[in-house]
């Protein structure tokens, strides 16, 4: 008869001893950050998930289009911020030649728009079309986030197409938190300003905005609605079979976004301190992401997180 203290050990034992490693190379992820909070947190997220379970992330700073550049030339292993349709066009080359896979959505239910404060919106605008009207009030700029954005690239395209009167405006490329500030200016004056804005996002909770219709031949129905994708180079889940199977898993909500991107903008957290404090918070939520996910050396994923949760809460509570 075997004790049951033994059965658990074999059965332990022939757990780990019956998984298949992943190559040495799979120990470091590296991620591209495109220097957007939701970016900034869903990565943050990701990369602590998989330093609890044994894994080193390296998370850059890059452009869209040095992105998917990156994951051809293979410097470059995810992206988790894949916003279509609007990076159709920078994708398409790289999923045509077959150097980057989108392995699933990641979020359902974001918007990429043109947006204005509600008191412009009260004022007229509340389309595409009556930018122009009031080209005066809005100095003939609008205001977009960093350069090489696709974004950025849409209103480029209009203002070159001469779409809805918009030739004589100028295209204002700053990054996000520049954008943020300047419109937070405008709005404590009232005066009139149009810019990139997108959800998830706090600005949505912090600023009194609203999206504009009729943009649909560039940004897409629904006020630019869109889906996420998590998007890596190509054979990766394939040779990293195990960060292959929860990236397949893991899946994010605009609340999810929304708390994230609001600790790291509005109460000025580092983002991985977020990401912990986060999953701490919520193991219902994340314990479906680790179905079928071990840690690096081969232990089930879930009680591994929880343990390493444990001891950073005391290492925090002791400091």
């Amino acid at each position: 008869m075997i004790k049951p203290r033994l059965l658990l050990s074999t059965l332990l034992f022939t757990s780990v001893a019956g998984y298949a490693a992943e190559p040495a190379a799979c120990k470091t992820v590296r991620f591209s950050d495109v220097g957007w909070t939701d970016v900034t947190a869903t990565t943050a997220l990701t990369s602590e998930m998989l330093a609890a379970l044994g894994y080193q992330s390296e998370i850059k700073m890059l452009s869209v289009p040095v992105t998917f550049h990156a994951m051809q030339t293979q410097d470059i292993d995810v992206f988790l911020g894949n916003w279509m349709p609007t990076m159709k066009n920078d994708i398409d080359p790289y999923l045509k030649n077959g150097s980057v896979e989108v392995l699933r959505t990641n979020l359902t239910g974001a918007k990429y728009t043109l947006a204005v404060p509600e008191y412009v919106y009260q004022a007229g605008v509340r389309r595409f079309s009556d930018i122009a009207k009031f080209s005066d009030r809005f100095a003939k700029r609008i205001y977009g986030i960093e350069a090489g954005n696709d974004g950025n690239r849409l209103i480029s395209s209009m203002i070159k197409d001469k779409a809805f009167g918009l030739q004589d405006f100028k295209l204002v490329e700053s990054s996000e938190a520049g954008m943020l500030t300047q419109v937070k200016r405008a709005a404590m004056k009232q005066q009139w300003v149009v810019f990139l804005g997108w959800e998830p996002h706090p600005m949505n909770r912090n600023l009194k905005l609203r999206y504009l219709e009729g943009g649909d031949a560039y940004f897409g129905p629904n006020l630019g609605g869109a889906t996420v994708h998590t998007t890596t180079r190509s054979t990766y889940a394939k040779q990293c079979p195990n960060v292959g199977r929860l990236l397949k898993n893991i899946s994010f909500s605009t609340d999810i976004e929304n708390k994230l991107m609001g600790q790291i903008l509005d109460q000025k957290q580092d983002a991985k301190v977020a990401a912990r404090q986060w999953l701490s918070q919520n193991p219902a939520i994340w314990t479906p992401w680790l179905s079928g996910v071990n840690s690096f050396n081969g232990q089930p994923a879930v009680p591994v997180l929880k343990a390493w949760l444990n001891q950073s809460a005391v290492v925090s509570d002791a400091r």
